[in-house]
């Protein structure tokens, strides 16, 4: 053990062992798929306050805690936005892609409007924070938007995570400091009453999952 005083340690306080917990989970997030049609219906923004609250609780290297979750609702810095990520995705779509990457996107039917970052109550704008110095920031806050999605669909309500590159046009739109560096922007809200999804399937599991015993 170190002799650092800096390191100080508490008792742990484990959940109750629950064999089940994990099926039920899993049972959760099934459902939960990336949508691109939202209804306008009010989200209480205490749900966006408790799931920023739970992904706050994941691990980061060196406990950094390299992130930030701008929540935006102002719907003219949401029109901002959509207008900066359609640029960057007009590009995209007319010249920077492949055509192997977009042969890939086929099946998902996207292309470079967006109008969901507008008509979803809310969008996340998630940043990696880099003053002080993170270490391994994008792992750590990949680690928060996977426990926020989880969270937010735990909630009832549909996400989109959506990556236009490059992405430094939100700093100046939501006034953040250099160091702060755009990860990803999430639209959340209800799902459209008519709202439809690609029909995919999953890998299966025996394919992801790996035993060495």
């Amino acid at each position: 053990m170190t002799c650092d005083p800096r390191h100080r340690t508490e008792p742990l306080a484990p959940p109750a062992y629950d064999p089940d917990g994990a099926r039920r989970f899993r049972a959760t997030m099934t459902g939960r798929r990336s949508v691109r049609d939202f209804s306008q219906e009010p989200v209480d923004e205490r749900v966006i306050v408790d799931a920023v609250a739970a992904a706050h609780t994941a691990p980061s290297g060196a406990n950094r805690q390299p992130w930030r979750f701008v929540v935006v609702t102002d719907p003219a810095l949401k029109a901002r936005i959509r207008e900066g990520a359609e640029a960057e995705e007009r590009a995209f779509y007319s010249s920077r892609a492949s055509q192997e990457w977009l042969d890939a996107l086929a099946p998902l039917g996207t292309d470079w409007t967006k109008p969901h970052l507008t008509a979803a109550p809310y969008v996340i704008v998630v940043f990696e924070v880099h003053r002080p110095k993170p270490y391994y920031a994008k792992e750590s806050v990949g680690i928060a938007v996977g426990l926020l999605l989880a969270a937010l669909h735990a909630a009832g309500l549909a996400t989109l995570t959506h990556t236009p590159s490059p992405m430094r046009f939100l700093n100046a739109i939501l006034d953040r400091p250099p160091e702060d560096r755009p990860h990803l922007l999430i639209p959340v809200g209800r799902p459209a009453r008519d709202a439809v999804v690609p029909v995919l399937a999953r890998k299966p599991l025996d394919e992801v999952l790996v035993w060495r015993r």
